[in-house]
């Protein structure tokens, strides 16, 4: 009997699944140290208004009215965050959802992840930043390599 894996149906599967994640980005030997060094990320204060943030990402159906650029503008400014740091945390985002969850939310949340990333890094870059996949950094290609291995 085959065990299907379940879509991303609320708040609680968010929790776990953005748990999991940045358990994952947090040990991170490239992304994990804006987390815990430069940010000093308590989990327990970010992981309720990252998940307010996803859950209206997916399902409209929680208040965000953070300015969720400044956070990563703050750390840029500190250690500049580059086309292969975005590019690792889509790698590991992809990833962590494809572990746990199969469906149109699913996808919808790696779709949403890439966007957002590839936002960021332009906005954090200036206009002339690689985002095309082909240059020495943004991996959206490792997110396909790891999903057509998996």
């Amino acid at each position: 009997m085959s065990h299907t894996k379940p879509d991303i149906s609320g708040r609680d599967d968010l929790d776990l699944l953005l748990r999991r994640f940045y358990t994952a980005a947090f040990a991170d030997p490239l992304i994990g140290p804006f987390f815990t060094q430069i940010a000093g990320t308590d989990l327990e204060v970010h992981l309720p208004r990252i998940t307010d943030f996803w859950e209206r990402a997916l399902f409209r159906t929680a208040d965000y009215h953070r300015n969720a650029f400044a956070p990563h503008a703050a750390l840029h400014a500190v250690e500049p965050l580059t086309a292969a740091h975005f590019g690792r945390w889509v790698q590991l985002w992809h990833a962590t959802v494809d572990g746990l969850h199969l469906g149109p939310n699913a996808e919808r949340a790696k779709a949403q992840g890439e966007r957002i990333a590839m936002a960021l890094l332009r906005r954090l870059s200036g206009r002339d930043a690689d985002t095309s996949g082909t240059g020495p950094g943004f991996v959206p290609l490792a997110a396909v390599e790891l999903r057509a291995a998996a």
